[in-house]
């Protein structure tokens, strides 16, 4: 790191105010202020200092989704592992000659059983999604930086690891740059940039692929088979599972059977996250983790967390006694909404974001149990996208603000008939 500083400092003359490059200042800011803190600080009397900068929040985020990222390479590695013991194979001629490489041999490189092979494989399909992500993402916003000469902030960091999390492994590369590239220009730049955007940057992203490419963002896209494999590995030309929220939508899973009961192995492999699903989203137990970090820190709230949970309880127990004949998911159990889909992680890193939910107290738990009752709404009621946390969370940023104002208005008034 040190060489690192040097090889910085030492040409930081260039791109300062009146230095050949100044005008691409934000370039040469982008990697200093994001591998090193700034060597410039306040100072004297006049400033309102606090620990907590936008760097430390951004930073503070990243480790929350440590544990999502991690269940991202290995549950990713498992699933394809998975699929290539019962016949399948993912894997282009270069990836599957990296990974040979790495492991030394079909049967150690490919073995579900195997946490390093589950890592490494998973590597595979999301690092390259992370590096696009970053790559074309992160110079739109330096380059907005230059355009409105100013300098580049961290708000792009979190993104950066929140929109490979939300994408299925075998989504295109080229819709991953096309979607961050929609999302940070549309949702976020055009808005004025970090802090001034009104919807989730990442959700927009997401939202924005699903309408446009809906056969690949949903998922059902097969882990394909490539011929000339290594001898050992099946040949059949793919293969693909439907979520639990798919079945419950088809009415096709028995609720009452003791895998499904919560404690029961299935139910468990939801709450682990060794199911199908977006990369990041499938462990509830990392999305945990990560809430853990949050709320100690003061970065989430709890209280939009906690209306997040008790929307999503009181909609499901509404429709569990409703019933319905002719939907089946009117029936699906409330542990087991909370385990599957994107409700965990949008609960704990999507609903909290500090930008497009509601800032008042009171404003959160409103917001937050608004999106528990759309999400139920969405899954249930809509049975051709049973998956509705994404629309959830969009749908709430757009009322966040007028929440915030009833509740802002009703504290003017109220202290106004105090005083007078």
């Amino acid at each position: 790191m040190k060489a690192i500083r040097k090889l910085l400092d030492s040409q930081a003359h260039l791109f300062e105010s009146g230095g050949k490059l100044e005008h691409l200042h934000a370039f040469y800011e982008a990697p200093d202020t994001l591998l090193f803190t700034p060597g410039e600080v306040t100072k004297g009397s006049v400033h309102v200092r606090d620990g907590l900068d936008l760097k430390r929040m951004m930073i503070t985020v990243v480790v929350a989704l440590v544990p999502c990222c991690l269940m991202a390479l290995y549950n990713t590695g498992f699933q394809a592992n998975l699929a290539i013991s019962q016949g399948a194979q993912p894997l282009d001629a270069w990836q599957m000659d990296l990974l040979l490489l790495l492991m030394g041999s079909p049967e150690a490189a490919f073995d579900p059983t195997n946490v390093i092979a589950n890592l490494a494989h998973g590597a595979v399909w999301f690092v390259p999604v992370f590096a696009v992500t970053g790559i074309i993402g992160g110079h739109i916003e330096m380059a907005f930086a230059v355009f409105r000469k100013h300098e580049v902030n961290e708000g792009f960091l979190v993104t950066l690891f929140l929109f490979p999390l939300v994408l299925p492994p075998t989504i295109p590369l080229w819709q991953v740059g096309l979607g961050i590239a929609f999302a940070v220009i549309l949702a976020k730049e055009a808005f004025g940039g970090t802090g001034m955007n009104v919807l989730n940057v990442a959700l927009m992203g997401r939202a924005f692929l699903f309408f446009a490419y809906p056969a690949d963002i949903s998922g059902d896209q097969p882990w394909y088979a490539v011929d000339g494999l290594a001898s050992g590995i099946g040949s059949i030309d793919g293969l693909s599972g439907a979520t639990y929220l798919a079945g419950a939508a088809a009415g096709s899973i028995d609720w009452a059977s003791s895998a499904m009961a919560v404690g029961g192995s299935a139910w468990l492999d939801a709450f682990y996250g060794l199911v199908p699903g977006s990369m990041g989203e499938t462990s509830a137990l990392a999305c945990l983790l990560g809430a853990a970090v949050l709320i100690a820190t003061g970065i989430g709230s709890w209280r939009t967390m906690a209306g997040v949970t008790v929307g999503t309880v009181a909609m499901v127990l509404l429709l569990n006694a409703v019933g319905s004949e002719t939907n089946p998911a009117f029936s699906m159990p409330l542990m087991w909404h909370l385990v599957v889909g994107g409700w965990a992680f949008g609960t704990v890193f999507m609903a909290t974001d500090p930008v497009t939910s509601a800032f008042t107290e009171k404003g959160k738990l409103i917001y937050g149990f608004g999106i528990g009752v759309m999400v139920v709404l969405v899954r249930v009621i809509n049975p051709a996208y049973p998956e509705g946390m994404m629309l959830a969370i969009l749908f709430m940023n757009m009322f966040a603000p007028f929440i915030d104002y009833f509740f802002v208005q009703a504290n003017i008034k109220r202290r106004v008939a105090r005083n007078a």
